[in-house]
């Protein structure tokens, strides 16, 4: 990293300056994206940033599932396609961002697609892959895929042996494989002649029902994911197997720097960072790190950053009006029975839920790990299983954290210790109340080894690799439990303001003041200047123009109730009994967000399936392994029913017609903030117009680059008109003040105003000011105290130009600004210093 900060490339190395995100997929190839490299150079970005390009499953629709490290995805050209897609990019004065999947790899349907899963089901510990995957090869890897026991599978003749030529192995011609339908599995060597029993006894694999996969499974899966296994890339020979092709792209130039998918996977995710970072020599590297609150990136990653998720719920909260909090939340408890005050229960049973069943096999894992070791050890024999599962089950449930950052062999922060004192004491209290008594030494044994402590009879801990595995994994379940309890349940559950609910948001705040915002962004100035900024991703639950809307929605607190009173008296003749009442809050909050859109309209397709996710998310009353499809369909008819209904039409074009203004104001505030913040701005693909866009896939369909490519060229007065023009506007700004951006140099300056419905602060660099923002914030409530009256704002001195109207402001010292005259009806005014 650069001399000037540790965060910052070195000047060696480039630095983006603002990103334009492409999800490639086999219908939007390399040579797809290099017919809209022009729109993106047109719109200002300096940087293309691409979704894995390496070879995953076939048709994979985001390229995360990957199969071959050591091939280009060939569905959008291979290698060829994306070296001639660089080197149009860098023609045009563009540079590369590509994602790096590090965590997992997929296990396909057929198998023999992942040449390394395949070696290790065929050679089990004698294959030469045998430690790429966080798999225990002493027994059978699990493989949960049949669709009845297996008992019942070998009575209806459902597996057979034959031969075939494994596309992936046609150096060793025909060989025995056993087939499942659609699934492939080798055979051990030796074996394909054996009664069909004795051969599946013989393998290095156990076929089971996809039920035990949950209880049962053996090897580190992505969440909760059992086609996505855990590589170790903290091995030196799985780390340069799995990047060798991407290095060899990036020495070579085609690529400029890399954005890592889900780090907290790792098992040392600075160790992989240190070696990302030596490796590239310092290139550029955000982290798509989910920090939980208050939570602070660790200081000692090798990074420029995170990918935004913590600026972007801060941009939205800013927004939401406060005085709604009660209103929205009697509203939900009236439909849903839960309490304003009641998410950290609803919290807690989520993730006790997630332990219980899908990640029961992973909490199994690590308590029977911790058992044996006790037992190999006299001085802490005395503590069962049981017990075990029960305290870690309490532990990572009262975890409010990803990880705690603990390496095996180096110190442990204070930090950290003083985090497990308190999720110890959260855990026993928890514990108590249920009845669950004597368990305190039982706890401490947990929390040492947790902690890489020494305990039990001296000597023992060094000499028994195991300990170190204690840490590694229970950091790994706390963060799968974190990203299946609380973001793929808990936030369905939630339905106070669905728009709080989104990747590392935290939904405890109903709304963040002007003081919490610029002491978060001034604190990310000084700490990450190069990380990354974003306002929709391929993981949004909901675009920034839906969010965004919701909060504009916050703003019209009684009218909004009143709206759902309506809704719900229009739609009683034909709402089913069965509709759950979190269901229907969710429903009209998304018909709200969604319905105003004439140039990204709501379909019944897109709500169907966007309330199937949702609803199986939730896991109250259907869920993806078990689904109530009777009662889905019932929910998927009212849906249907309610977009077709007039009179629901009428209600929501008139509440739409209502909230305009402030939702217009909301979305272009949102935009402006998320380019101009401390960072790497992104903009998700056709995120510079407007999109109704939902969780993927929904966030995943085609952008019409034409449609966006006329508003660049056109003077159209439409909102979407106006945000296109505004997007490119400030990303040209960006690119004439690159270092009051980003650099090590950039400032970030709160700037003075006589009221808090304007969010005001200037950019620059060692040379002093260069741009200042002043955007309007609750436009509907600054209205009813009768507008900007005699309120000021205070720019530094010197003359400024408003980049979209050419409008001027001459400032001396101490001298504010009517922020009527800077404002006039403008919803945000971006200024560049002329003097």
């Amino acid at each position: 990293m650069s001399d000037l900060h540790p965060h910052v490339p070195p000047s060696s190395r480039y630095t983006p300056l603002s990103t334009y995100r492409l999800q490639l997929t086999p219908d939007f190839t390399f040579e797809h994206a290099r017919g809209v490299l022009e729109h993106i150079r047109r719109l200002g970005a300096t940087d293309v940033y691409l979704s894995p390009i390496l070879q995953p499953v076939k048709r994979s629709r985001h390229g995360y599932d990957v199969v071959d490290h050591s091939h280009v995805n060939a569905e959008l050209g291979g290698r060829e396609g994306f070296e001639d897609f660089a080197r149009a990019a860098h023609a045009l004065g563009l540079h590369v961002v590509v994602d790096i999947v590090p965590n997992h790899m997929a296990v396909p349907t057929p198998v023999w697609q992942n040449r390394a899963m395949w070696s290790v089901l065929k050679r089990g510990a004698e294959s030469p892959r045998a430690r790429w995957f966080d798999v225990a090869t002493d027994q059978p890897i699990l493989m949960p895929i049949l669709g009845a026991r297996i008992g019942q599978v070998l009575s209806a003749g459902d597996l057979h042996v034959e031969s075939m030529v494994v596309p992936t192995e046609p150096e060793y011609g025909e060989q025995p494989v056993l087939r499942y339908f659609d699934h492939v599995f080798p055979l051990a060597e030796g074996t394909e002649f054996l009664p069909l029993e004795v051969l599946l006894e013989r393998q290095h694999y156990r076929l089971a029902h996809w039920m035990v996969g949950d209880e049962e499974l053996n090897y580190r899966r992505f969440f909760d994911v059992d086609t996505l296994a855990g590589l170790r890339v903290e091995r030196e020979d799985v780390f340069e197997a799995t990047h060798h092709l991407l290095f060899d792209l990036f020495d070579e130039g085609f690529i400029d720097a890399f954005r890592v998918d889900h780090p907290d996977g790792l098992a040392d995710p600075r160790g992989y960072f240190q070696r990302l970072s030596q490796r590239t020599g310092g290139a550029w590297i955000a982290a798509e790190k989910i920090l939980e609150g208050e939570e602070h990136l660790p200081s000692d990653w090798d990074v420029a950053g995170t990918t935004g998720y913590d600026t972007a719920w801060r941009i939205n909260s800013l927004q939401v009006d406060p005085r709604a909090n009660m209103p929205m939340g009697a509203i939900m408890q009236e439909l849903t029975e839960d309490s304003p005050a009641d998410f950290a229960r609803l919290e807690h049973e989520s993730k006790r839920q997630i332990i219980r069943t899908s990640l029961a096999a992973e909490l199994h894992r690590l308590a029977s790990l911790i058992w044996e070791i006790c037992q190999q050890d006299l001085r802490l024999r005395d503590h069962t299983m049981r017990t075990f599962e029960r305290c870690l089950g309490a532990l990572v449930m009262n975890m409010d954290r990803y990880r705690i950052y603990v390496v095996p062999g180096s110190p442990t922060p204070q930090w950290a210790r003083d985090e497990m004192t308190e999720v110890r004491d959260r855990s026993l209290r928890e514990l108590r109340d249920s009845g669950f008594d004597g368990i305190e030494d039982t706890m401490d044994v947990l929390i040492a080894l947790i902690l890489g402590d020494e305990i039990g009879t001296a000597g023992l801990a060094s000499s028994d690799e195991r300990r170190d595995e204690v840490p590694v994994r229970f950091q790994q379940v706390c963060g799968a439990v974190m990203a299946k309890g609380v973001e793929d349940t808990a936030f369905y559950r939630w339905t106070h303001l669905c728009a709080l609910t989104e990747v590392g948001g935290n939904p405890t705040h109903f709304g963040i003041n002007l003081d919490m915002f610029h002491a978060f962004e001034s604190a990310l100035q000084s700490s990450w200047p190069a990380t990354m900024t974003c306002g929709t991703t391929h993981d949004s639950k909901r675009g920034e123009d839906v969010r965004a809307t919701l909060a504009a929605v916050t703003s019209y607190p009684s009218q909004w109730v009143s709206l759902v009173q309506q809704l719900r008296l229009t739609s009683a003749e034909y709402r089913p009994l069965t509709l759950d009442g979190r269901t229907e809050n969710l429903l009209w909050q998304t018909l709200a967000a969604t319905t105003w859109c004439e140039s990204d309209p709501m379909t019944q397709e897109r709500l169907t399936d966007y309330l199937q996710k949702a609803v199986r998310e939730q896991k109250t009353w259907t869920t993806w392994t078990h689904p109530d499809e009777e009662r889905e369909e019932e929910l998927f008819d009212f849906a249907r029913q309610v977009l077709a209904d007039s009179s629901i039409t009428e209600l929501l074009t008139r509440f739409h017609e209502l909230t305009e203004p402030v939702r217009n104001c909301c979305i272009e505030v949102t935009k402006a903030l998320q380019l101009t913040v401390p960072g790497v701005a992104d903009v998700y693909q056709g995120s510079e117009g407007l999109a109704t866009s939902l969780v993927d896939p929904d966030n995943r369909r085609p952008v019409d680059f034409e449609r966006l490519g006329r508003l660049l060229d056109s003077d159209e007065q439409t909102l979407e008109g106006r945000k296109v023009r505004l997007t490119r506007a400030i990303l040209k700004l960006r690119s004439r003040h690159r270092d009051a951006f980003v650099s090590a140099h950039a400032t970030y300056t709160p700037l003075a105003t006589t009221t808090g419905h304007a969010i005001a602060y200037a950019r620059g660099d060692q040379d002093g000011p260069r741009v200042c923002v002043i955007a309007v914030r609750l436009l509907r409530a600054l209205r009813q105290i009768g507008g900007w009256g005699d309120h000021r704002v205070y720019l530094p001195a010197g003359s400024w130009q408003d980049i979209m109207s050419g409008r001027r402001f001459d400032v001396t010292d101490g001298n504010g600004l009517s922020l009527a005259d800077v404002m006039s009806d403008d919803n945000v005014v971006v200024v560049e210093k002329l003097s």
